[in-house]
């Protein structure tokens, strides 16, 4: 595996640390590369790599799930420079939009010309994990049949992030 490769499947493992959906529901989206792709050219491979490492620090400290979370809170989220390029990540996600970083992450860690507010591509609207989350179809797209309209929305979530640890086993 190459490094974009590897960069990719760490993207998506953090992807669904952020999203609370798993890496099946995330690649289904058909928007992984985009995303990454979009993220990297804005905030640089850089930052992307910093965050990625930290997020691997975090993930391989956390002795359970609880502890993961806390890291990703205090380590990612609350962090100046990580903290709005996770909740863009997120954003980005569930509603297939890139909303441009606030003004003083630009002003602090540099502007990129294509840092403003904007759909990724074409599908990415319909395929935000918004639409997953509530159980309901993107208006103007995948209509859901004749009359379909008339019921409340079934809530089913089957698709979330799950922390697993993999423990090593030495041999003695």
């Amino acid at each position: 595996m190459n490094t974009q490769q590897n960069q990719q499947q760490q993207f998506i493992e953090l992807s669904g640390a952020l999203t609370d959906f798993n890496a099946f529901a995330l690649h289904g989206t058909g928007q992984v590369e985009h995303y990454y792709k979009t993220l990297s050219d804005i905030v640089g491979r850089d930052t992307v790599e910093q965050l990625l490492c930290v997020f691997q620090t975090v993930y391989e400290c956390a002795s359970d799930e609880q502890m993961f979370l806390t890291g990703i809170r205090q380590q990612i989220m609350g962090d100046v420079k990580l903290g709005p390029v996770a909740r863009n990540i997120i954003k980005l996600w569930y509603t297939g939009t890139w909303y441009q970083l606030p003004r003083t992450w630009r002003e602090a860690y540099g502007k990129s010309e294509q840092d403003k507010t904007f759909f990724v591509s074409s599908a990415s609207y319909t395929e935000g994990l918004l639409w997953q989350a509530i159980d309901a179809n993107p208006s103007g797209a995948k209509g859901p049949g004749y009359g379909s309209w008339s019921e409340p929305p079934r809530i089913h979530f089957d698709n979330s992030w799950q922390f697993v640890k993999q423990h090593s086993v030495q041999s003695k």
